[in-house]
This record gives C-alpha cells, structure tokens and sequence, in this order.
C-alpha cells in the first residue's frame, strides 16, 4: 500500500470587522484536494462515538463550524488525540486514518469535505482488516 502523508491540523484566515466574521475554505488551496462530497453531522450526544473506519482513497476534510468534539486518529504507526473546537481548524484526514469522532458539545455540528463520491467499498470497518491493510 502506498504510504500516505500525515493528518495535519490546518489554521484558516479569519477575515471580518464590525459586522461578524468569515472564514473560506477553497479546494486544491486550503482544503488540499477536490471536494466531490459534504455532509454534516450534528445533534450526536456526548457520549456517543462515531466513526470507527478507514478508507482506500478518500481524504477528508473536519471543521467544527459549530461548539466542539474530538477525533481519535490512529495510522497504525502513531494514535493522537485531536480538539477541533473552532471554525477556522480543519483537520485533514488521509486515507490511511483510522478515526473515532467523540466528545460532541450539544451544539457541535462538524462539517466534513471529501474527496469521493460515497462508495461503501472505500470504507475499511473493521479494526484488524484496518491493520492488514496499513499496518507494517
């Protein structure tokens, strides 16, 4: 399997005055590839995990547009903890992330990018096939 580059936690400009703020996200500029998909999650109660999977291909894209949560990260070669807990944080996931999101506020809604279409033969669920596939 090809190695992929590490998760990084990207900081965005923040632009605004007197009247409120913005902040953009743009492809192939600070989001570092095409986005072909977006979906939000929101109202996850805090004690709820989701997540659990890898893929083959997709990257993906987590802005916490709204309160906060936390993603687990795990490459087979290192596991981070990881707070997104402001819009202008986008942390990048590659293919080979395995990621757990959790910790949700009660008014987190975390937007994610992606660079696939959904395709459910891009998704590695299980732990172990996880470690076959990217583990050394």
């Amino acid at each position: 399997m090809i190695p992929f580059e590490i998760s990084e936690v990207i900081e965005l400009h923040e632009l605004g005055d007197d009247r409120g703020l913005l902040t953009v996200l743009e492809q192939n500029d600070s989001i570092p590839f095409e986005i072909k998909r977006v979906f939000y999650i929101y109202k996850t109660l805090p004690e709820i995990r989701r997540g659990f999977h890898a893929h083959y291909k997709t990257r993906q894209a987590l802005v916490c547009v709204s309160g906060k949560c936390k993603v687990f990260l795990d490459n087979a070669t290192r596991k981070k903890d990881v707070l997104l807990d402001s819009p202008t944080k986008v942390l990048i996931l590659e293919p080979n992330d395995w990621h757990e999101m959790y910790d949700f506020s009660s008014d987190c809604v975390l937007l994610v990018l992606a660079s696939q279409l959904y395709d459910p033969q891009d998704y590695i669920r299980d732990y172990d096939k996880f470690l076959e596939v990217y583990g050394k």
